[in-house]
């Protein structure tokens, strides 16, 4: 789905980058320095809660064993589903989606910092650069990532290859950045500091598009 940008009221930066990147790390860096932060994935969480429509259209389609016995969602056997299955992914993508895109903007929109992070993993394979008045990408190697989903997750490789294969290729997500952090074979010092430059850039370019 492609969002029109002018739906968005607050000056906001796009942050993307492949899974395991780092993106939550640089994200808190940038909510040390005052920034709202919105989380694309904690509000996948939020659609797909105990009781949600979202929930009940998933358990309807892939059936109730895709719950744990407390009635939450079972996202390990999710995961496992879907990255197997083209088609299945496609069809929770469709049940989930639109309830995530209209939570994203009116978050956005609730925010006061001098300029708004959203953060979306998907951000290239939905097109929604539009939203954004810049993108930010969080990168690493594809090597590294697979180590860290296998650490984080408990994933098997097999599983880290099938999440990589759907999303964009690294080329591309590097191609359409506009500022580019590496977090590999980098200090929580370095990280800061290239963290520290961005929110300077950002801040300025926030209040000259307000004055």
């Amino acid at each position: 789905m492609t969002v029109s940008k002018d739906i968005i009221r607050p000056w906001c930066i796009g942050m993307t980058g492949g899974i395991a990147c780092g993106k939550s790390t640089v994200a808190a860096l940038f909510a040390e320095l005052g920034i709202d932060i919105v989380d694309a994935d904690l509000i996948a969480r939020q659609a797909v809660a105990k009781g949600s429509l979202a929930l009940d259209a998933i358990a309807e389609h892939f059936g109730p064993d895709i719950l744990n016995d407390d009635g939450t969602l079972d996202r390990r056997k999710l995961r496992n589903i879907v990255f197997s299955d083209d088609k299945k992914l496609m069809v929770l993508n469709s049940i989930v989606h639109p309830y995530v895109h209209k939570m994203l903007i009116e978050q956005i929109n609730s925010k006061q910092s001098v300029y708004v992070i959203a953060v979306i993993p998907l951000l290239f394979e939905h097109k929604l650069n539009a939203m954004f008045d810049r993108i930010l990408v969080v990168d690493c190697s594809e090597q590294l990532q697979i180590q860290r989903i296998c650490a984080r997750d408990g994933s098997g490789e097999d599983i880290a290859h099938n999440i990589l294969k759907r999303q964009v290729s690294r080329d591309t997500r590097l191609s359409l950045a506009d500022d580019i952090i590496n977090t590999e074979n980098i200090s929580a010092d370095e990280l800061y500091s290239k963290v520290q430059k961005l929110d300077s850039i950002y801040r300025e370019l926030a209040l000259s598009q307000h004055k």
